[in-house]
């Protein structure tokens, strides 16, 4: 009898460890390990792993190892990845409204990013991920748009004709094109050697990853303009978030926002630091506002107002967190 309590122990022993085991899971980023996404990736997978207790173990996937965002996003429909950190580019180019956060000038900087994806359009959007086969979780961002290029780029007519790297937003593409540039579009892995080789002839890019990727080593010119945000979208697999217990769902949620909304909190001292950085190269840095950039911010508003009705309410949000 003895035996057999002990046999039933060691039984309710073994399947209690099973049941405790963590379940793996992956986050995919485009964002080297020095990048502020992928330092918040590994910090929300911490956070979460001991708040479940282990259950949910979240392994981080930085510099696209698990392929490009068409790829991840693939991915993620499956169920064959568990979470990533998006672009809205592969989005924006299924429903258009997704790109209307890269309206130019829509605010000053990074604080006023920070409360428009708290406001009422960034809030139906991210609703609105399931139509892609997502769990949406949280708004970020990166660090305000800035202007690098090989050569020197004082006025918006040095830039007409040039080869500059955007992400594929048709949003993006359509502000390049109207400012007389060729927009080519190519994974972030990529960029160092194209720019170095000549390949490109500039990008647009935040001074965070102009300084730690060390593109201003082939830099002639860097244009401060901070003339677009740059969102990130945190999302889970639609499939794998249906396996997730009612407990482990709410504490992935609540991390991923918090710890998301702080990030985005950074970023103001983050481009600052970056710029101070860069302010000490011997890059020419030119400061540049609306102005600038002549008609082609009016011209893109006429437009984009048209085909995505919702960036009117957008701007409405702006202009009242502005006030």
């Amino acid at each position: 009898m003895k035996f057999i309590n002990i046999a039933g122990a060691a039984l309710a022993l073994c399947l209690g460890a099973v049941t405790a085991q963590a379940e793996q899971y992956r986050i995919g980023l485009i964002t080297p390990p020095p990048h502020e996404w992928t330092k918040t990736a590994t910090a929300i997978a911490e956070r979460i792993k001991a708040e479940t207790e282990g259950r949910v173990d979240i392994l981080v996937f930085p510099s696209g190892q698990l392929g490009n965002e068409a790829q991840m996003l693939q991915q993620l429909q499956t169920g064959a990845l568990d979470f990533a950190f998006l672009t809205l580019g592969e989005l924006a180019n299924r429903d258009e409204s997704y790109g209307i956060f890269l309206a130019p000038y829509i605010v000053d900087g990074p604080e006023g990013a920070r409360e428009l994806l708290k406001g009422e359009v960034a809030g139906q959007l991210l609703s609105g991920a399931g139509k892609f086969g997502l769990q949406g979780l949280a708004w970020g961002m990166a660090g305000m748009r800035e202007i690098v290029m090989r050569g020197n780029a004082a006025s918006v007519a040095d830039l007409k004709g040039k080869k500059v790297r955007t992400v594929p937003f048709a949003q993006e593409l359509d502000f390049w094109t109207r400012l007389g540039a060729a927009p080519t579009p190519m994974p972030l892995p990529a960029l160092y050697d194209a720019f170095a080789n000549g390949q490109i002839d500039g990008m647009q890019i935040d001074f965070e990853g102009t300084w730690n990727s060390k593109y201003y080593a082939n830099a002639g010119s860097i244009i401060h303009s901070n003339h677009m945000m740059f969102p990130m979208i945190s999302v889970a697999s639609g499939r794998k978030w249906q396996t997730m217990s009612e407990e482990d769902r709410a504490i992935v949620s609540k991390a991923m926002t918090e710890e998301v909304d702080a990030m985005v909190g950074r970023y103001a001292g983050i481009d600052a630091t970056y710029l101070a950085e860069l302010q000490g190269t011997n890059v020419p840095i030119i400061e540049a506002d609306r102005a600038f950039f002549g008609a082609a911010v009016d011209d893109w508003y006429a437009s984009w107002r048209e085909r995505t009705p919702l960036l009117v309410e957008l701007e409405a949000e702006a202009a009242a967190l502005a006030q």
